[in-house]
């Protein structure tokens, strides 16, 4: 499943390895770098941003289309809305 996520993303952002709220903040400015109705695949091991990720996915309007864990690897799949 992962390489079919990772070949439909547009852009890749690797933030394993940090702490919230860093994974948040980096996709939040990575977001800036697409289009509207690309998407961004972001790979996180801090367990606490499958809350945060969701969470920032609803407060600013961008669609979270999946998420899923592979051992202590998290993935989001983003799709930017606005």
């Amino acid at each position: 499943m992962a390489t079919q996520v990772l070949t439909q993303a547009d852009l890749f952002l690797d933030s394993k390895n940090l702490l919230c709220p860093m994974p948040v903040i980096k996709l939040s400015q990575a977001i800036k770098h697409i289009d509207v109705g690309q998407t961004i695949l972001t790979e996180t091991t801090d367990p606490g941003s499958k809350h945060d990720i969701a969470a920032w996915a609803r407060q600013t309007g961008h669609e979270l289309l999946s998420s899923e864990q592979d051992g202590r690897v998290f993935r989001f799949l983003i799709r930017r809305t606005r």
